[in-house]
C-alpha cells in the first residue's frame, strides 16, 4: 500500500509539473507575440500613418550577387563587375570580377561607333529607318519612326549619346556588305584589340549574347578615346534633329555629362534586363586620366553612385599612386 501511494505521488507531481510548463510556454508565446505586434505598431507609427507592415522573405534580406568581389580594396563599389585603370600608367586602381563575362547591353554601340568612324563613310549620306531597324528582340520603343530620314552622322550621334537602338541598327544595316558583314567586323576588331572575352551578335546591344568583360571593355574605351569624333559625340549633353516638320530633342543617357564636377572624355551607358545597368567612361579625376567600367548594376543610379565613389576616393587619396591592388597590377590596354 505504501508503495502505491508513493507511485501515485510521483505521477501527480509529474502531471502538475507538466501543466506548469505548458502554462509558462503559453505565457511566453503570448508575450512574444505582443512584443512583435508592439514593434510593428511602433515602426508603422514612426513612419507615416499609412505605413503597412509586411513580411519580408529571408531571401530578400540578403541578395546573392552574381559574382563575388575579387579585391575590393577600400571601395564599396556596388556594381557586380568593375574596373578602374590609370589610362597613362595602366595601373589597376580597383578591380572586382573584371574578367567575368557578362551581357553588355548598349555598351555594344561603342564598338559600332568605332567601325562607322574608321570606315570613313560619308557622314552626310541620308539613311532611312526601315522596318528592319525595329526592335523585335525586346520590343523597345523609339522616337525614330519607320520612314525617318537622317544623315549617317546624325544617326551616329544619337546612337552614342542617347543610345538610340534604331539608329545603331541602321548604321550596321547600311554598312557596305550589310549587317552580317558589319557584325563580323565587330568581332574581328575585338579580336585585333585583344578582347578575348568579347562577342557581338548585332550592333545595338539588345541581344543578351553581346557579351564582354570589364577588362575587355577597358581596352575598348582606351582605343575609342583616340577617336576625336567618338569623344565629341558620346559626351554631347543634348542634340536636336529635324524629323519631317518637327524638331526632336535628345539628351545624353549619362547624367554625369552635365555635372560640372566631372571632366568626361568618352562615355557610354547600357541597359537590358539581363545585363543590368552598365557604364564605361574615360574621365579626368584629380589630374589623372582614368578608365572606369561598371557592369551589372542594380537600380538606375547605382552605376552613377559607383563612379562618384571612385572620384571621391581618388580625390581624397593623396598617396593613391602608391596604393597596390593585389601588388601593383598593370593592365595592358593595347595589343
Amino acid at each position: 500500500m505504501h508503495s502505491f501511494f508513493v507511485r501515485w505521488g510521483v505521477c501527480a507531481a509529474l502531471a502538475i509539473f507538466a501543466m506548469v510548463g505548458h502554462a509558462q510556454a503559453a505565457q511566453h508565446r503570448s508575450t512574444t507575440k505582443k512584443h512583435v505586434v508592439s514593434k510593428v505598431k511602433i515602426k508603422a507609427k514612426a513612419g507615416s500613418r499609412h505605413a503597412v507592415a509586411r513580411v519580408v522573405p529571408v531571401a530578400a534580406r540578403a541578395p546573392v550577387h552574381k559574382q563575388q568581389a575579387v579585391a575590393n580594396g577600400p571601395l564599396a563599389v556596388k556594381s557586380n563587375a568593375a574596373l578602374v585603370v590609370d589610362q597613362e600608367t595602366q595601373e589597376v586602381l580597383f578591380r572586382k570580377n573584371d574578367q567575368a563575362v557578362l551581357p553588355i547591353a548598349s555598351i555594344t554601340k561603342l564598338m559600332t561607333g568605332v567601325l562607322i568612324s574608321e570606315a570613313k563613310l560619308p557622314m552626310d549620306e541620308t539613311i532611312t529607318i526601315t522596318q528592319d531597324d525595329v526592335d523585335t528582340e525586346k520590343g523597345s520603343s523609339s522616337r525614330l519612326s519607320v520612314g525617318t530620314e537622317l544623315s549617317r552622322g546624325e544617326l551616329l550621334h544619337l546612337a552614342l549619346m542617347s543610345s538610340e537602338n534604331r539608329a545603331a541598327h541602321a548604321l550596321g544595316r547600311t554598312y557596305p556588305g550589310g549587317l552580317s558583314v558589319f557584325v563580323s567586323l565587330m568581332n574581328a576588331k575585338a579580336k585585333a584589340l585583344g578582347m578575348q572575352d568579347t562577342n557581338y551578335e548585332e550592333p545595338t546591344g539588345l541581344n543578351s549574347r553581346n557579351q564582354s568583360s570589364a577588362k575587355d571593355l577597358a581596352t575598348l574605351v582606351n582605343y575609342a578615346y583616340n577617336d576625336a569624333l567618338l569623344r565629341e559625340l558620346s559626351t554631347s549633353p543634348d542634340y536636336q534633329v529635324a524629323v519631317g516638320n518637327r524638331m526632336l530633342q535628345f539628351r545624353n543617357t549619362n547624367l554625369l555629362v552635365n555635372n560640372p564636377s566631372w571632366e568626361i572624355g568618352l562615355q557610354k551607358t547600357g541597359y537590358i534586363r539581363e545585363a543590368g545597368r552598365c557604364l564605361v567612361m574615360q574621365a579626368k579625376v584629380a589630374g589623372r586620366k582614368l578608365i572606369m567600367v561598371f557592369l551589372d548594376s542594380a537600380g538606375k543610379l547605382t552605376r552613377i553612385a559607383d563612379a562618384e565613389r571612385v572620384r571621391r576616393w581618388v580625390e581624397s587619396s593623396s598617396q593613391l599612386r602608391h596604393v597596390p591592388v593585389a601588388s601593383v597590377e598593370m593592365l595592358q590596354l593595347t595589343p
